[in-house]
């Protein structure tokens, strides 16, 4: 018996036919790994400007914070949530924009400085933040009373209709008008059981800054009826 001689698979294809059909192959590989490098470029400058654009996403604080016909006119959605919060509460809205303006100077993410034992720090003041500087618990109470699961500190609206929320909350409960500006930004500083105790009348720096809100709502009462806005 013979054994036959293995021989070597040849193709089917032409010689030449193979070597125009691997050089093709070639070419498109490169071109592949060319695109693919495109694309993974393109990629990373989108990730790269939605970074960058994060940033840009923050709410700019208005130009003219002493004015607010200036601030409605500049950013409508604050209008409209102002006049909102009004017909829900029926709060004067330059006594809450004054006293938003005295918390957080409208700067949304506002917090407490950080405090420092050397060069280590150790925390904050308190848990104040956003608009409203808030803090956890009475944020809290907020939420569950007459807010929502979405509620944001950092949202202008949500945090306006906190404070008109706190200001009928010290009206009910210790009897100052809502168009009380000073009285109202005691209790909302120290709280409607630190305001009853007298805490604030050894506060010559806190009496000051509630003398400041309320100058800060006349001012604000007086531009919106000039500018007829609200």
């Amino acid at each position: 018996m013979h054994l036959l001689k293995a021989q070597p698979c040849e193709s089917v294809m032409p010689k030449t036919q193979r070597s125009g059909k691997t050089q093709q192959s070639g070419k498109t590989m490169r071109s592949w790994w060319r695109s693919f490098a495109q694309s993974k470029l393109s990629l990373a400058a989108v990730a790269i400007s939605c970074a960058l654009g994060l940033s840009a996403c923050s709410t700019a604080v208005p130009s003219d914070p002493n004015n607010i016909c200036s601030i409605f006119q500049e950013k409508d959605s604050w209008y409209a949530a102002a006049h909102k919060v009004h017909d829900k509460y029926g709060v004067p809205i330059n006594v809450a924009m004054a006293i938003m303006y005295h918390e957080s100077n409208f700067v949304e993410d506002a917090e407490p400085p950080m405090r420092w034992f050397l060069f280590i720090p150790y925390g904050r003041g308190s848990s104040a933040y956003g608009y409203a500087q808030a803090q956890d618990e009475v944020w809290n109470d907020y939420v569950e009373d007459a807010g929502s699961m979405f509620s944001d500190r950092d949202d202008f609206e949500d945090a306006l209709d906190f404070i008109a929320w706190y200001m009928v909350k010290t009206k009910n409960t210790n009897g100052v008008p809502l168009h009380d500006a000073y009285g109202q930004y005691l209790n909302y500083h120290e709280g409607w059981q630190g305001y009853r105790n007298g805490s604030y009348k050894s506060k010559s720096w806190l009496l000051k800054t509630a003398r400041s809100v309320a100058q800060q709502s006349e001012k604000y009462k007086s531009q919106l009826l000039r500018c007829q806005l609200y």
